[in-house]
């Protein structure tokens, strides 16, 4: 860039794609169309489960993504001595060991279904689905980000491919890093949970009324089942003020203070 040099080298700073493609002018919000499911998820997942500051092993994706440069294991350090590399931490992102994805009988780990259906790591499950140009959602029970706000619980969400959250709960800070990243928070409504509506992981998502949202505002959802058959059902956007409303247009905060700062200028 015109005020930093970013060494291409270096396995612990890199430049993040926050900005690539980012035009002059915010765009509008759009509906969640045809997107599928990237992990469902139970109750009290904290920010470390989302993204661990840990060790982690030559086998995961971070791991393989520096055996590739030439990293040994033993100067892996930690995901959160890598936190400028976002390479590493996109990696990282629904990495803990004793995370559970419930699409996944028996277990444990940063796993999920690919768009091929079979088990693989969530980060290259989020790459095949970006390279078809396929939006992903993610289901969590109560209190879905609780735990100290730590920022790449948000970014790496956001890195993943992944437009909305679709929660019992959120804890407060982390609603409000999401909706910083432009992901969508969605609270299930009248009783519903991922439990009640059976989900295993192969359903389509599709959220509309998001064109013309308002803060808290309830909005139809439909989901499509693996075998066809279909349900609508409202969700509660926690998209909750309107200058949220506006980060999501922007595509983030980061977005919104940019623009605004070009404007100043």
């Amino acid at each position: 860039s015109l005020t930093y040099d970013w060494p291409s080298t270096s396995t612990y700073v890199q430049n993040p794609p926050y900005f690539q493609g980012m035009g002059a002018q915010p765009g509008t919000i759009s509906n969640v169309e045809g997107a599928k499911v990237l992990a469902i998820l139970g109750d009290m997942i904290t920010t470390d489960h989302i993204s661990p500051a840990g060790s982690f092993k030559e086998t995961t994706p971070a791991g393989q993504y520096l055996t590739d440069r030439q990293v040994t294991p033993r100067e892996f350090n930690s995901y959160g001595s890598r936190r400028g590399n976002h390479e590493v931490m996109m990696r990282g992102t629904f990495a803990n060991i004793r995370i559970k994805n419930e699409m996944l009988d028996g277990v444990e780990g940063g796993y999920t279904l690919g768009p091929d259906g079979q088990q693989t790591s969530i980060f290259d499950a989020a790459m095949a689905y970006q390279e078809q140009g396929t939006p992903l959602v993610i289901f969590g029970g109560e209190q879905y980000g609780a735990g100290s706000s730590r920022d790449w619980a948000a970014k790496g969400t956001a890195l993943l491919g992944v437009k909305a959250v679709i929660a019992e709960s959120f804890e407060r800070i982390h609603r409000s890093n999401l909706v910083g990243m432009g992901v969508i928070p969605f609270e299930f409504t009248g009783g519903d949970t991922r439990k009640s509506l059976g989900l295993k992981g192969d359903e389509t998502v599709s959220i509309q009324g998001l064109d013309t949202i308002q803060p808290l505002q309830e909005v139809p959802c439909t989901i499509t089942y693996g075998d066809g058959s279909e349900k609508t059902i409202t969700f509660k956007c926690r998209i909750d003020t309107a200058i949220e409303i506006e980060y999501i247009e922007h595509g983030g905060v980061l977005h919104y203070v940019l623009r605004n700062l070009a404007k100043a200028a």
